[in-house]
């Protein structure tokens, strides 16, 4: 059913008609075959051919959009017919933001590899933004996000807090209030991610209005930002443990000032394949302190 599809996509992404026979195990004009018959079924041309490689044509650009969320709804499909025989099996495709993705993530899939290993998680990593679009055109299965996100006719549940400090290198020198970092340069992340939603949602908080900031797009590169002098960020507890333990960053205690947000899990079907349960219990029961 999906294979006209399947080969489809394959030719796109391999930008070549021989490399997508090569990845599919097929012959040449079979793979020709398959593009020829879809166009016609289609009644429209899809591929730009040149000597050297495909390109999609604007009709193209929309079967190729609409293949890949199809694609995904039928392997779906499948996973869930394989758990009516209650085999804990198969792919499942995750997407996280930054902060959970890369901090907090890997711990649980190294216990879920553990106790499943015929489990195969695909991860996905952006901000979180990203995420809930993804999540919402059926190319992931589940994600995880930090912040608001207009949830439209998605699952949202949120499963865990994290504090968010404000983080300086040790020289810095300790603050009496939050009006005295009005001056100082912010090390932000980018428009769209769930902590530079939060650090606007603290500036707000503590009145004031930063003179000079700086955005990254990586959280690493902001900790080693702050921790070379550049400037102060703020980040979750989660992503600093080891510098705090290290004593390469501190962090700046305001009086009776404390920030926390909420993780989200975001999901669009309606049916859970047995893979994502468990991951789901997994997540549930995975507490970093």
């Amino acid at each position: 059913m999906d294979q006209p599809l399947n080969v489809f996509v394959t030719v796109v992404e391999k930008r070549n008609f021989s490399r997508a026979a090569e990845e599919l195990h097929m012959t040449q004009p079979a793979v020709s075959q398959y593009i020829k018959n879809l166009e016609d079924s289609l009644g429209i041309k899809l591929l730009e051919r040149s000597n050297r490689s495909v390109e999609l044509n604007k009709a193209g650009e929309i079967v190729y959009h609409h293949a890949k969320e199809l694609l995904n709804l039928y392997s779906k499909m499948n996973y869930l017919l394989d758990d009516l025989t209650n085999r804990a099996s198969g792919k499942i495709t995750i997407g996280a933001s930054y902060t959970y993705g890369e901090y907090v993530l890997p711990h649980v899939i190294a216990k879920i590899r553990h106790n499943y290993p015929l489990i195969t998680p695909s991860i996905t990593i952006g901000n979180s933004t990203e995420i809930g679009d993804l999540v919402y055109s059926h190319q992931l299965d589940v994600g995880i996000i930090e912040g608001d996100y207009p949830a439209r006719d998605m699952k949202v549940d949120d499963f865990t807090e994290d504090e968010m400090v404000i983080v300086a290198a040790p020289s810095h020198v300790q603050v009496e209030n939050g009006s005295m970092l009005a001056n100082e340069m912010w090390i932000v992340r980018e428009a769209g991610s769930g902590t530079r939603e939060a650090t606007e949602k603290m500036w707000k908080q503590l009145e004031i209005t930063p003179a000079n900031t700086m955005a990254f797009g990586s959280t690493q590169l902001i900790k080693e930002s702050v921790e070379a002098g550049i400037g102060i960020s703020f980040l979750s507890r989660w992503t600093i443990r080891k510098e705090l333990e290290l004593g390469s960053l501190v962090v700046l205690t305001i009086p009776d000032f404390t920030y926390t947000r909420t993780f989200s899990i975001l999901m669009r079907s309606p049916f859970q394949t047995k893979v994502l349960e468990l991951f789901l219990e997994h997540i549930h029961d995975h507490h970093i302190h």
